[in-house]
């Protein structure tokens, strides 16, 4: 089926088109003559709370005011209708609230309380240290985050991390309209991506596949062997930011891989009225409709709500395959007392693709294929539907002295109801010959999933010899239940050339039983950490985790008489230490080495039918990292080695007995090392940029690279710019990313399949109509490139075509 837009869309597109050509053509001049800013601006700003009047004076002034919020809380402006200079625009916005204004950098100003004896403005009058930036990035227009404690529970900036962090903020997802998890991660520095068939996405870090995803810091769990892997799946409207540390984590989550964690930190509801409502439209009728409100719920504000809701459906470039998603989101926050916070939420969201992406990537005669971008992989009536809800509890107390003990728990629950026939696939074999005929597997498959999690922890400063130390001491617990149930019908051969995903609709009731799959995981840990202050330049953060982990693995082909495969394993009292060395060159530049072990284990089986001992290893990283405007931009360089034993690699030509699996053999000697460096932040007011290189390799013992489905070497770049003087409403942007080459081998075959390097270029312009309004064009993939965006499998996914993707915006 060739998609085509609405009469509605296509005519706006013809529209956006238009503004696109009209914007285009004065910006090159408008840019080199609006580059300083002009003494005297007009203002037009009405009276309101403190916080959002200094955004708009912000947006209008092109210069950056912070203010803490416990100084914010309550305050209101006057607001601001005429002429004014700089100074005097920003005195009249905060007078009669007992702020004053501090230079910190150049178009840049923190307000704080007065610190004259009479009341009088001192303009400059105090030089304070602490940064413009928060945790929270919504509402702030940055590409980096003030503090982060995905790496080590600690609140540290990034640059006191000695760790590499990246950050996709909210404004890095409504600047390239980031809707999706697996959009976001794409985007991410230092992160790649492979697809099987179907809904799986495999995502990747240093080598090793990520499988832990935290909400708001409580760790979850994801199996890769199962196709329910919601975590991927996510859609965006609800968060503030993606922080995605890479490396290994084992002092915080316990058992994983060296690949790192990605933690999804949830909109939170604000102490003031905000709110608003957004529609795109794009390519392939793509739709969305999005709605935010929050604010106080009480005349104090002691209740605050947020509600959050999305609905997006869309054809997409692969024909007969078209998405469906729905996001609800509502969360409460309470102020019990002056020092305890109490926070409920819950999401809801559903997503329903109907046929099924991706093509044969290989022959029976080992060619590679090369298909046209719109082909797809299933019959018009394949469909997969996902049901997942979220349910959190959180606790804040404040304690004597700074301490703090914070309680969260989370309980995800996931449905999951597959109807398929789609593309035959298996790891190391084609199922579609040079002439065409493919084969169609049917099969019917529900899934449930269940993950209970709790995360305590009590944190704050302490004196020791003439130094101000911090510890945390914390437990967590996780429960993750997976059971897979699936039937088949009878394989189908079809002309995959011209077959137009055209095939009779079985009835599901007629299929066999298959194959049930379980899956139960526990963990539970305990640990200390410690950021001590060995001087005012050297900082050592020494920290250790007691696991106690126990995992369960059922897996009955039951139209087989094969003994089942049933596997357990527990292991107790797993100790692993770490530790991580941060010295000061300056106050702007650090230099850190850090180190942690690394288990993980795994449920591969070797030919014999045996499942392979855990994974062992050790992860060591050094780096430097500079923090510069006040924290509002970040660069960090970091080399790493990870050393693996008992890693799981495929042997070729072997398969589990009784059940026709591929076998692995466990690979000792394995090891990782590369290369990472970012930049983040804003370069000048009103330009923003994130940028990153990546260099990763892995070999076995014997030197052989590994992971070759993956690219050595990615590049991701996204900048934005906002026009300053007659012309600052306009924000300009583009960004690019590339991947080195990345191939799969197949041994059957002894034939390999892939790509060469690629590169993906893509453009943006936002316009604020007014205050409340703006409209932002997103013109993706500029030159059209053909390439694969992850393989897996038999299974190649291509990258979508050039397209267009324009959305408004009203802010309440």
């Amino acid at each position: 089926m060739q998609t085509r837009l609405t009469p509605l869309a296509a005519a706006v597109r013809g529209v956006l088109f238009g503004l696109a050509v009209a914007w285009v053509q004065p910006v090159a001049q408008a840019a080199q003559a609006t580059v300083e800013q002009a003494d005297v601006r007009s203002y037009d700003i009405a009276a309101g709370s403190l916080d959002s009047v200094l955004g708009q004076f912000g947006q209008q002034a092109g210069v950056m005011v912070a203010v803490d919020s416990q100084l914010s809380n309550g305050l209101n402006s006057p607001g601001l209708r005429g002429q004014f200079a700089l100074d005097q625009a920003l005195a009249q916005l905060i007078a009669g609230t007992g702020l004053q204004p501090v230079t910190v950098a150049p178009g840049r100003y923190r307000l704080i309380a007065q610190v004259s004896s009479t009341g009088a403005m001192e303009l400059g009058a105090t030089s304070i240290s602490a940064a413009g930036l928060g945790a929270t990035t919504e509402g702030t227009g940055s590409y980096t985050t003030g503090s982060t404690s995905t790496a080590t529970k600690l609140n540290l900036s990034i640059r006191e991390t000695p760790q590499t962090i990246s950050v996709i903020t909210r404004q890095r997802m409504d600047d390239q309209q980031l809707h999706s998890m697996s959009e976001v991660l794409n985007q991410t520095p230092g992160v790649t991506m492979s697809q099987d068939g179907g809904e799986r996405f495999n995502i990747y870090s240093r080598g090793s596949a990520i499988n832990t995803y935290q909400f708001d810091g409580v760790t979850t769990y994801q199996e890769n062997q199962t196709r329910n892997m919601p975590s991927t799946l996510m859609d965006m409207a609800i968060y503030d930011r993606v922080e995605v540390v890479r490396g290994a984590t084992g002092l915080m989550t316990g058992a994983g891989d060296p690949s790192g964690v990605v933690n999804v930190v949830r909109k939170r509801p604000t102490r003031d009225f905000q709110a608003y409502l957004q529609g795109g439209l794009g390519s392939w009728d793509y739709q969305r409709l999005e709605a935010d409100v929050s604010g106080p719920l009480t005349a104090t504000g002691n209740l605050r709500g947020r509600v959050v809701a999305a609905k997006q459906l869309n054809n997409t470039f692969m024909q007969w395959y078209q998405q469906d998603r729905d996001i609800l989101y509502g969360v409460l926050e309470a102020d019990l007392t002056d020092s305890t916070v109490l926070r409920f939420s819950i999401d809801h969201q559903r997503y329903r693709p109907t046929g099924a992406q991706g093509v044969p990537m290989i022959y029976t005669n080992g060619q590679q294929t090369d298909f046209s971008r719109s082909k797809s992989s299933g019959a018009r009536w394949n469909s997969d539907r996902f049901e997942t809800n979220n349910y959190t509890l959180g606790i804040e107390q404040q304690l004597a002295n700074d301490w703090q003990l914070k309680v969260a728990t989370t309980f995800m629950d996931v449905d999951r109801d597959t109807f398929g026939g789609s593309y035959s696939s298996s790891t190391n074999r084609a199922y579609i010959t040079p002439e065409g005929i493919a084969t169609i597997d049917q099969s019917w498959a529900q899934a449930t999933q269940h993950q209970r999690a709790v995360d305590a922890t009590v944190q704050g400063p302490f004196e020791l010899l003439g130094q101000t130390h911090e510890l945390i001491v914390g437990a967590n617990y996780l429960d993750y239940v997976n059971h897979h149930y699936a039937s088949s019908g009878p394989d189908v051969l079809v002309d995959y050339d011209h077959w137009s995903n055209e095939l009779p609709k079985p009835d599901r009731d007629g299929f066999t039983p298959f194959m049930t799959y379980d899956v139960d995981t526990r963990q539970s840990g305990y640990f200390a950490a410690g950021r001590f202050n060995l001087s005012d330049s050297l900082h050592l953060i020494l920290g250790a985790r007691v696991s106690n982990y126990r995992y369960n693995y059922y897996l009955e082909l039951l139209s087989s008489s094969a003994a089942p495969q049933d596997y357990s394993m527990t292991e107790r009292g797993v100790v692993t230490p770490y530790a991580g060395l941060v010295y000061d060159l300056t106050a702007e530049q650090s230099v850190y080495v850090s180190y942690t072990d690394i288990f993980k284990p795994q449920s591969s089986q070797d030919s014999s039918g045996k499942v392979l001992d855990p994974v062992v290893g050790k992860n060591y990283e050094l780096g430097w990292k500079g923090e510069f405007y006040e924290g509002r931009l970040n660069a960090n360089v970091a080399a790493y080695l990870i050393k693996r034993d008992n890693v799981a690699e495929l042997d070729a030509g072997q398969t589990v007995p009784g059940t026709g699996n591929d076998a692995y053999k466990a690979v000792s000697g394995a090891k990782t090392q590369g290369l990472d460096l970012e930049l983040s932040g804003e370069l000048s007011p009103g330009w923003e940029l994130q940028a990153g290189y990546s260099h990763s390799r892995t070999e076995d013992a014997q030197g052989q690279r590994l992971t070759t489905q993956l690219p050595l070497d990615s590049f991701r770049l996204w900048t934005t710019y906002k026009l300053a003087g007659d012309w600052n409403r306009l924000t300009v942007g583009g960004g690019a990313s590339w991947n080195s080459s990345n191939s799969l081998y197949f041994s059957r075959y002894n034939s390999r399949v892939g790509q060469d390097d690629y590169a993906v270029f893509n453009l943006m312009a936002r316009y604020r109509l007014s205050d409340h309004l703006s409209t932002t064009l997103n013109l993706n993939n500029l030159f059209d490139e053909k390439y694969y965006s992850g393989f897996s499998g038999s299974y190649g996914h291509y990258g979508a075509p050039r397209n267009v993707m324009m959305n408004v915006r009203y802010d309440f």
